[in-house]
């Protein structure tokens, strides 16, 4: 370690799942520094702070990082830990995603206070969740269910479970793995019922492009199997320009160094869903998720995409004719933005 370097501190959000993750990433570096002092900011965000309102409509996932990174870019921080679902697929310039650890499970749970599985609940029964991706594949699965909007942390999650106010709700098997609350789980949801988020599980250690010392150091934590499904799966994302939390799922998977990746596009009521896989060399991680991208945009994903942003709330894109995909439009301007950042940002 260079005598230059005596401190190293991590910025988290409040949360206690996100500071769980800070303070993992803390152990593991002081085991691997030992003269280091590692310390813990936790820095209160924007989607933390709003927790009456539908994701969609606030500005999407990008509101639990900013003002971290911000805290980054000013120096008052050396690292920043995130559950890589939400990070935006570009980053502010100067930043890097430095290291990708071992992933948890990426799996979504259904938790029921009677301890029914997703095709015993009755109908009618009332869910609780705040993704749009997961209202649409358990209504795409179970039309007859309520979905009823779902906030906070998750122990405010459960808290609210167990007061009656829902039948079930669905929420991150990694998030209750990390905690030690597996045994709540009622039923882990197969994803042939319910795909994953992009990037659901793994945590992204994001640092100043231009510090060796913290690059070098939380290298020793990567894993590059992690590393390379991740990026399939944001390449994915960022083909479909997915932002606000739409309907777009998917999950990649590495065996010999062959990847499999799963996506899926689908209208928020449900009633419409597309999916299709992919398998190539995982080396070609980015390709194989713009490709797939590309075959469920023209297998119906584009009309979908473009009667959400049309109907549900206001559109970030401009949609182009057949072979256009979408783009990022100045003349519609939201609230809602897409995951990419403009110009100056950097990819993972």
């Amino acid at each position: 370690m260079p005598h230059a370097v005596r401190e190293l501190v991590i910025g988290t959000r409040g949360s206690t799942l996100a500071v769980w993750q800070a303070e993992w990433v803390q152990t593991q570096l002081r085991d691997l520094e030992p003269g280091l002092n590692v310390s813990v900011k936790r820095i209160k965000t924007t989607g933390d702070q709003i927790l009456d309102t539908p994701l969609a409509m606030i500005g999407g996932k990008g509101l639990f990082v900013k003002e971290i990174e911000e805290a980054l870019g000013r120096g008052e921080i050396d690292l920043a830990i995130h559950s890589m679902k939400d990070v935006p697929t570009q980053l502010p310039a100067g930043m890097e995603i430095l290291c990708i650890p071992l992933r948890e499970d990426p799996a979504d749970v259904l938790i029921s206070r009677e301890g029914r599985s997703l095709d015993r609940l009755a109908p009618g029964a009332r869910i609780g969740t705040s993704s749009l991706r997961r209202q649409a594949q358990v209504l795409n699965y179970r039309p007859d269910l309520k979905i009823a909007m779902l906030r906070g942390n998750l122990d405010t999650r459960l808290r609210k479970l167990d007061e009656g106010q829902y039948d079930a709700i669905i929420l991150a098997a990694a998030g209750l793995r990390r905690l030690g609350l597996d045994e709540r789980v009622t039923e882990r949801l197969p994803y042939e019922v319910c795909l994953p988020a992009i990037s659901q599980g793994a945590l992204g250690l994001e640092g100043r492009a231009d510090d060796a010392f913290v690059r070098e150091l939380v290298s020793r934590l990567e894993d590059r199997a992690t590393r390379i499904a991740v990026s399939a799966e944001r390449a994915f994302l960022e083909r479909l320009e997915g932002g606000c939390q739409v309907p777009i799922a998917a999950h990649a998977l590495i065996e010999h160094e062959r990847l499999t990746l799963r996506g899926l596009v689908a209208s928020v009521d449900g009633a419409r869903l597309v999916r299709d896989s992919i398998t190539g060399p995982s080396v070609e991680a980015a390709r194989l998720g713009g490709e797939l991208a590309d075959r469920l945009l023209s297998q119906g994903g584009r009309e979908i995409l473009k009667e959400i942003y049309e109907t549900s709330f206001p559109s970030p894109l401009k949609w182009e004719g057949e072979g256009g995909g979408a783009t990022a439009s100045a003349e519609s301007p939201s609230p809602c933005p897409s995951p990419t950042r403009g110009e100056g940002g950097r990819g993972v």
